[in-house]
């Protein structure tokens, strides 16, 4: 293999509940330890409160969520004569669904208290809705995207 070769996406199995490949690879995310079944149920578990606490299905609320955290622009490291310009490129789909996945499971771990179930149908909802620290942490990611504007000529 050489240094220009791509390693092929491995595509993880749709879920059993949902039937639905992002579930399935957020599940995968949630894993500690190689204990799915333990994420499977947190995440399954988050999925019910949902449904309980808004009226509408988990799986609405968590792919409004993914499209309210994910980034469409972020700044990337330019090297252009020994000075260093933070380059705004548009993100590609799997790396929007990766930093979504990434900082939605960073703000759910960064909350206090109460179980990591509770924690995750929280931070979802408030996504959903545009608020909680994973929709800010997008909002910061297009902030310095704009702001480095006068460098997308530098484009990698």
């Amino acid at each position: 293999m050489s240094r220009r070769d791509k390693p092929s996406k491995r595509v993880a199995e749709p879920d059993p509940r949902f039937n639905d490949r992002q579930v399935q690879s957020f599940i995968n995310r949630v894993m500690k330890d190689g204990k799915k079944s333990t994420a499977t149920s947190v995440v399954y578990g988050a999925f019910d409160l949902i449904q309980e606490r808004t009226g509408k299905p988990g799986l609405e609320v968590f792919k409004a969520a993914m499209k309210e955290v994910s980034p469409i622009m972020e700044v990337r490291p330019r090297r252009v004569g020994g000075a260093t310009y933070q380059v705004p490129m548009e993100v590609d789909p799997h790396r929007q669904f990766a930093l979504a996945v990434r900082w939605l499971l960073m703000a759910t771990r960064n909350r206090g208290g109460k179980s990591f179930s509770e924690k995750l149908a929280a931070e979802l909802m408030e996504a959903a809705n545009g608020q909680g620290a994973a929709v800010r942490r997008k909002e910061e990611a297009h902030k310095m995207a704009e702001a480095n504007r006068a460098f997308s000529h530098y484009r990698v």
